[in-house]
């Protein structure tokens, strides 16, 4: 399952100029509402979910199911990096596991040592509105020994898809859609009111193993 919620991350180190320009390194708008799907293991392992990305407060909130290793899970998380909490919610009974969160929060953005591939044209380009200018970078990622492929819109920085590897894993690919910039209500970043008097659990979790608890069915 790491393999997919690692995506899940670096997903939010995305990363946008006219076609007569150079395309440069770029950061993606501060509120962005959307959702992608990830898969992983030759498609064996996948997930769908929406999120809501706001840098400003750095928060982030996930809706997510799918399945890992032939079992299904479904998940409601927020995160909330300023403050170092992460709410696992559920709507339908009323419940809230608060742990504490120790990852910093990185805005998404395409890195400084990442180099262009390609700019290219998904779709047509034989006459307007047929096809959609993207940029590809590639770059490494010392920690984890891990490289990308990261594509990005030329207007907007608006993620696209997100190739990535390591030794563990191996591949992990992720497509972006439905990319709106903004985030329509704010409440969603906000922890319920039957989060108020959840009690803090004394493991520590991160932006990775978040992901995993008690979410697996």
């Amino acid at each position: 399952m790491k393999s997919l919620l690692l995506s899940l991350v670096l997903l939010l180190i995305w990363t946008g100029s006219g076609s007569a320009q150079k395309p440069r390194r770029c950061r993606t708008p501060p509120l962005l509402s959307g959702s992608m799907s990830v898969s992983a293991r030759d498609g064996q392992d996948w997930a769908f979910a929406k999120y809501r990305y706001d840098a400003i407060g750095q928060r982030i909130r996930v809706w997510e199911f799918g399945t890992v290793e032939s079992r299904s899970f479904h998940l409601n998380m927020l995160f909330l990096f300023r403050e170092g909490v992460v709410y696992s919610m559920d709507y339908r009974n009323k419940t809230c596991q608060k742990n504490p969160l120790h990852t910093a929060f990185h805005p998404s953005h395409i890195p400084h040592n990442a180099s262009l591939l390609a700019q290219a044209v998904l779709g047509g380009s034989s006459a307007p509105g047929e096809g959609l200018l993207v940029n590809s970078w590639t770059g490494d990622v010392p920690l984890t020994g891990g490289k990308y492929m990261a594509t990005v819109t030329e207007f907007g920085c608006i993620p696209v898809s997100t190739l990535y590897y390591t030794p563990q894993a191996g591949w992990v690919t992720t497509t972006y859609f439905n990319a709106v910039t903004g985030v329509e209500d704010p409440e969603q970043l906000i922890p319920p009111a039957f989060c108020d008097d959840a009690a803090a659990e004394d493991e520590e979790l991160d932006f990775f193993s978040g992901f995993m608890a008690d979410s697996v069915l």
